[in-house]
């Protein structure tokens, strides 16, 4: 089955040209004018991956990324403006996966698809898998189980984002090792790093989720100037 695409942007020659590349790809595209369009096409139909221009009329990207973000884990691709630095930021905080910035070649556009794609659908897989003996991590009140794609916190449980869980998934399986920007990106996103400043924020999030004092965490901890590492526990 064909991986169905919404492109959401409020300037129509861009969303016909973007889709013209993707269909040439194979993928299946919707096209939105607004976020508010863009919803409404992701509740009807079966989409595996958004592209969502930040600054939209009637509805902006940032606010259907996090109204989205509220029942669906598919791939976030923000579009966004020299700038919009502010607000690209933000959209990564809330749920984004990745963004490229205008004017972007249909080319730079394609391999981030493919990339996320890519990582979804590996995602999706180990939902679906089933084995006998389930792969469980645990550090102190904080267990990682990679075959049910879970995360507990004092048992209660996190809700987290395809590259979230992967970037805990490295850390808890590797604990007290210190891993630096680029290799986290490298093992996550199996491919040479090309914008590490994605991790910090993915990094904060996930800090946001599971610790108690996020001033005094306990599990992720930052290693100045090297990188960052899962803490061990007695």
């Amino acid at each position: 089955m064909k991986n169905q695409i919404v492109i959401v942007e409020d300037d129509k020659e861009i969303r016909e040209g973007v889709e013209i590349y993707l269909r040439s790809q194979g993928y299946t595209v919707f096209q939105a004018e607004n976020g508010k369009e863009g919803l409404a096409i992701i509740e009807r139909e079966k989409i595996d991956l958004a592209i969502v221009d930040i600054m939209m009329p009637v509805m902006d990207g940032i606010t259907m990324t996090m109204r989205l973000r509220e029942k669906y884990e598919f791939p976030v691709i923000m579009l966004s403006a020299k700038s919009e630095e502010v607000d690209k930021v933000m959209g990564l905080n809330i749920g984004a996966d990745d963004y490229v910035t205008k004017p972007f070649t249909p080319m730079e556009l394609m391999a981030r698809v493919n990339s996320q794609l890519r990582r979804y659908n590996r995602f999706q897989e180990a939902l679906n898998k089933k084995e006998e003996k389930e792969r469980s991590y645990m550090i102190g009140g904080l267990e990682v189980n990679e075959d049910r794609v879970e995360v507990l916190v004092d048992g209660r449980q996190v809700k987290m984002t395809p590259i979230e869980f992967k970037i805990l998934l490295l850390l808890i399986k590797h604990p007290g090792r210190v891993f630096s920007a680029e290799e986290i990106y490298e093992r996550v996103w199996n491919e040479k790093a090309v914008n590490t400043e994605t991790i910090m924020v993915h990094i904060r999030n996930i800090r946001e989720k599971i610790e108690i004092n996020q001033k005094e965490p306990k599990y992720v901890k930052v290693v100045w100037g090297i990188g960052y590492k899962m803490e061990k526990q007695m």
